[in-house]
């Protein structure tokens, strides 16, 4: 299936423009607190920016950075920018002033949209950003700053759109780092249709009458779609929560807003469930329907949560340099524990260690086609190449496909790590931890034991009613040794407060890794089984 689209095309226009002629304008496009914010207004806000942008002598293809927690000046801004040509560069607001001057010199942007709360960070390093010409703060001032209100106030609520094709550049997303510097995708114009019609569309079934929510937030791929381009695809509503979606924060919002479609990550998952146990809870309101992709999710959250609510957790895949998601879960036949199917549209193949197509029941790397993949990373050509191949994209990502047609997750390609020759995936033994009613989160990476072997260490996060001890690490260890091969138990056991973790919430592992080398020498149980050595 391969989306007929115009050459000629804005984004912007698509998103925001087409609800006026089609009757939308009265009708809410986004609720965030006490403000309601209709398509005619959001239509008319985006061409101020836009027109503020064109006052600022910003030109096709320059580059608009976005520092702004989730509210409607976040879509103003984005399609706004996107609407003159120019690209718009959404940042992760959770980082530090170095991080933002990364991301400033590397991409060149010339205006930053920052929220006041956020100035401070950007203050520090000001003098070095030798590209940024402009500042303009959301809710508040600052010397040297413009202010949103007061510049887009007097700009005209009417603005043509950049005549741009449907392969311009629209967008940028800086991956998570999980591995070396964070790259920018460069994503098109046409990139955000082609995911709401594929996957929102066609896989969920996203209508107009529905109202979203996501926990992900839109500085990063998931959370852009789940709660900004999927719901203005369909002339429906999206719900911002601009706060930390703390378990309190998120049940408020779906108990004031009354969402039906309900997006998370894992992370969440798992703290929504914890609260929820504590304090009885047992409805979502008018959801029908809850997703989750950021990372696998374990098969005991989807049954606890079926369980609890009444609701499949529609699990799923997706990247930063594919936009979204690309195979997931259906509604009403999800496979527990599994990624899902191949959503329509894309292609997908499994390779070995040699380039080589794997047959269903083998894992290896997952390569992905499909036409939301990003053109590539912005100033890096050779991670261009290793990743962008040709019409195919290597997401690094390890998989099995099996004979029905689901896709098992087992892990990225530098997480593998071998015991008494046997692969291990850490995401597997994570599956097993997380069977013990003590364990929250765990993260498993491997580490040398005194004979020089690697095995598996835990780093375990536990439920508020358990206290970490030497007696629980043993059971934990005893309950995975129950239930699994015995190369598979965590050789130590190490209670965290909390997992190091991307924006996306993935595992930073290379953190865990380094916590490993700074450990007490392991001392491997003495029944060990035969087969190890």
């Amino acid at each position: 299936m391969k989306l007929e689209l115009p050459e000629r095309m804005n984004a912007a226009q698509v998103f925001v423009d087409s609800h006026i002629p089609a009757g939308r304008g009265e009708k809410p496009a986004i609720l965030c607190g006490d403000r309601v914010v209709t398509y005619q207004q959001l239509y008319e806000d985006v061409n101020r920016f836009g027109n503020l942008l064109k006052s600022l002598d910003v030109r096709m293809e320059e580059r608009v950075a976005t520092l702004l927690l989730d509210t409607p000046e976040w879509a103003v801004t984005f399609y706004g920018t996107m609407k003159t040509g120019a690209v718009t560069l959404p940042l992760n607001t959770n980082l530090k002033s170095s991080d933002y001057l990364y991301y400033l010199e590397d991409s060149r942007a010339t205006v930053l949209v920052a929220h006041a709360s956020l100035w401070e960070r950007i203050a520090e390093i000001r003098p070095k950003l030798r590209y940024l010409k402009e500042v303009i703060l959301v809710d508040g001032t600052a010397p040297g700053c413009l202010s949103l209100d007061d510049v887009t106030r007097q700009q005209s609520a009417e603005l043509e759109a950049a005549d741009t094709s449907k392969d311009d550049m629209a967008f940028w997303i800086y991956s998570s780092g999980t591995t070396g510097a964070p790259k920018g995708a460069i994503h098109l114009h046409h990139d955000m249709i082609v995911e709401a019609d594929l996957y929102a569309r066609g896989t969920l079934g996203v209508l107009e009458s529905d109202v979203s929510f996501s926990v992900a937030k839109l500085f990063f791929a998931f959370g852009l779609g789940n709660g900004l381009y999927f719901p203005l695809r369909v002339g429906g509503t999206t719900v911002l929560l601009p706060d930390r979606p703390t378990p309190e924060k998120v049940f408020e919002t779906i108990d004031r807003y009354q969402p039906t479609l309900f997006y998370s990550v894992p992370t969440s998952y798992v703290q929504l469930l914890n609260h929820a146990e504590i304090t009885g809870r047992e409805s979502l309101g008018r959801v029908r329907m809850c997703i989750s992709a950021g990372e696998a999710l374990p098969k005991h959250i989807f049954e606890k949560w079926h369980e609890r609510f009444g609701f499949e957790i529609l699990d799923g895949i997706g990247s930063t340099e594919v936009l979204h998601i690309y195979i997931s879960n259906r509604p009403g036949a999800a496979m527990p524990g599994s990624t899902g199917q191949l959503v329509e549209g894309y292609e997908a193949k499994i390779l070995d260690d040699n380039g080589n197509e794997l047959p269903p029941r083998h894992v290896g790397t997952l390569h992905i086609k499909g036409d939301s993949v990003a053109s590539a990373y912005w100033n890096k050509h050779e991670e261009s190449k290793n990743t962008f191949c040709g019409q195919w994209a290597n997401t690094r990502d390890k998989f099995l496909l099996d004979d029905d047609g689901f896709f098992w997750y087992a892990g990225r390609t530098d997480d593998m790590f071998k015991v008494s020759g046997q692969a291990v995936w850490p995401t597997d033994v994570e599956g097993l931890l997380h069977g013990h009613p003590a364990v929250l989160e765990s993260g498993v990476v491997g580490g040398v034991d005194p004979s020089g072997l690697v095995k598996p260490i835990a780093f375990v996060v536990l439920k508020d009613a358990y206290k970490p001890s030497p007696q629980l690490a043993g059971e934990i260890q005893d309950y995975v040794k129950s239930i699994a091969q015995q190369y598979k138990y965590p050789r130590a056991v190490v209670f965290i407060e909390t997992l190091p973790k991307t924006s996306t919430g993935k595992i930073k592992r290379y953190q865990l890794r380094e916590l490993v080398g700074k450990l007490t020498p392991l001392h491997p149980k003495e029944d060990r089984a035969p087969d190890e050595s």
